[in-house]
């Protein structure tokens, strides 16, 4: 079956990289369209020409997820990079993770990452990675410029290529700070992504009991869409945890870099409410230490930060974006509402939500209390969660410096502050309202956090007024304000 889809695909797309598909923190595409097996060993061409040519690199790692495009994806591109000399270590599937702790744990030059995360199933991408770093922005379009232009690496000798299990390896790093006292009965939620390659392994060596929902890696995404950003994809595991008197519910992405969890009383903790509970732990062990949280993080995170006596920073939303600030500033921790949390402290400072569900039971062990326990100290603003629409693709990057555009004449005469580190984020007396561009899909993000009802539904006006400004319509969930 792959191999007839890889022929269909090698027959439709030109042996090209469509300037689309060059995002600022991955690559990223439609499977038939814009993306496929020829693209893939491109990309692997050129990856592996930059990594010889501007690093002088010898080795590199790949992995893929559970998407029924990837394997043929994996296959073109390890091919791709082979030619260009490298030493190839593909690790096969599993989520994004193992692939950066490969690169970290196997002293890799380079690493490249087969995942179209939360996108629909006919999306796929590459994360890509060096071992000191993300790869981003300027250095993305380099790649396209190598694929463009043809100039490759090509060697007397092909480069090598082997296979690796390191799933237990992996799970024994996870686990090699962990300890608990207290038998948990968890809820896990893979989403039928990624992560349920490695979850029985995780699961089978924690205390406790642990209900697995969806583990089975199936890339149609039959049950929900692996997306625990969105509320609705968290019902199963919210009824799961409510009804079998679990202690908390902990759910993945597609590729396991974002984590969501449900506490014992089946309510949401967003991840900015989540990152309070780890800031403790991390200043503890890192006084007065930065904290970085995106632009869509509450400010009830930044308040408590600074509570515990930590240094908030406030930084641009996208994982690549999030680790080289983390880099700069040398923090130890950092986490955007979307669920990546970066824990630099006793770990890597990449993504990976399986180690972020291991720091959360051991921050429960610690407490005598339960999870909502952990929050209960917490002013509770009203929010929404993450609010997506679809704008046309070739108008989403001037949409929002519009709305800028808009804002900042009457700033200091409606009495708003105006913060434009990534999108625009406006805070009044009664809350904040944000609007950013995705960076991965053609739509606009928003969020609201206001201190009540009706400044709640002051600041839902003034949003839809400045949308309808550009020409588009906001439809807010259900039309209530959720209170975090």
């Amino acid at each position: 079956m792959i191999r007839s889809q890889t022929r269909a695909a090698r027959e439709s797309l030109p042996a090209s990289l469509s300037p689309e598909i060059l995002r600022e923190y991955d690559i990223r595409g439609q499977i038939g369209i814009n993306l496929g097996p020829e693209q893939a060993e491109l990309i692997g061409r050129a990856f592996g020409t930059y990594i010889r040519r501007r690093i002088g690199g010898e080795t590199v790692c790949v992995g893929y997820d559970g998407r029924h495009s990837s394997p043929g994806l994996a296959q073109a591109l390890i091919d791709g990079l082979a030619q260009t000399g490298l030493q190839v270590t593909n690790v096969g599937l599993g989520p994004t993770p193992m692939l950066y702790f490969a690169v970290k744990d196997l002293m890799q030059d380079g690493g490249i990452m087969i995942t179209g995360s939360h996108n629909p199933p006919d999306y796929n991408g590459f994360k890509l990675t060096l071992q000191n770093g993300p790869i981003f922005g300027e250095t993305i379009q380099e790649i396209g410029e190598i694929a463009a232009s043809g100039d490759f690496e090509t060697p007397d000798a092909k480069g090598s290529v082997r296979t690796l299990d390191i799933a237990e390896t992996y799970i024994e790093r996870l686990l090699r700070d962990f300890s608990c006292k207290r038998d948990f009965k968890v809820a896990w939620d893979a989403g039928n992504g990624a992560a349920g390659a490695v979850l029985h392994k995780l699961v089978s060596r924690l205390p406790g009991e642990h209900i697995l929902l969806y583990d089975a890696v199936d890339g149609d995404f039959p049950n929900h869409h692996p997306d625990p950003t969105v509320d609705e994809n968290m019902r199963d595991l919210q009824n799961v945890v409510t009804e079998q008197g679990c202690d908390l519910g902990i759910a993945f992405d597609g590729d396991g870099d974002r984590i969501g969890a449900i506490d014992e009383k089946g309510n949401i903790l967003r991840c900015d409410m989540l990152m309070t509970v780890y800031a403790r732990d991390v200043l503890e062990n890192n006084p007065g230490a930065p904290i970085i949280g995106d632009v869509k993080c509450s400010q009830v995170m930044f308040d408590e930060i600074s509570r515990l006596g930590g240094r908030p920073v406030m930084w641009k939303t996208g994982h690549s974006l999030i680790k080289a600030k983390m880099a700069e500033m040398n923090a130890p921790l950092a986490g955007e509402l979307s669920g990546h949390i970066f824990f630099g402290d006793k770990y890597y400072g990449f993504d990976d939500a399986l180690y972020c569900a291991v720091r959360l039971l051991a921050e429960m062990n610690e407490s005598e209390s339960p999870l909502s326990g952990l929050t209960a100290h917490l002013p509770r603003p009203y929010s929404t969660p993450e609010i997506r629409f679809e704008v046309d693709e070739a108008e989403k990057f001037v949409l929002v410096p519009r709305v800028l555009e808009n804002l900042r004449p009457r700033a200091e005469q409606e009495g708003f502050e105006i913060i434009d580190t990534d999108g625009v984020r406006v805070i009044t007396e009664g809350g904040w309202w944000l609007l950013r561009h995705s960076n991965t899909q053609n739509v606009l993000v928003s969020r609201i956090e206001a201190v009540n009802p009706g400044a709640m539904a002051a600041m839902k006006r003034m949003l839809a007024h400045e949308i309808a400004n550009i020409g588009y319509t906001i439809h807010f969930p259900d039309d209530r304000e959720d209170q975090a």
